[in-house]
């Protein structure tokens, strides 16, 4: 049993590891195009600029930025 210095307590899993803010940084970094899938089945291909803690913006070639919230995303994958 895995325990804690607190009374003997069990240790638990972390809320947060800030992996998803490390994967979106180095996305917007290396520029990696992406294509990202909503919820409601609609895709949409360009590069992260920005993110915060309710939303991406992604910007495309010839077509309008867009803020996303990420409670609307599906999933994302890198479209290289």
């Amino acid at each position: 049993m895995i325990t804690s210095q607190q009374g003997g307590k069990s240790a638990r899993a972390p809320e947060q590891t800030f992996e998803e803010a490390r994967y979106l940084k180095q996305l917007i970094e290396s520029a990696t195009p992406v294509r990202v899938k909503m919820a409601d089945g609609e895709e949409v291909a360009g590069v992260i600029e920005y993110y915060d803690q309710s939303f991406i913006r992604l910007t495309r070639k010839g077509e309008p930025n867009l803020f996303i919230f990420k409670h609307d995303i599906k999933y994302l994958q890198e479209d290289k």
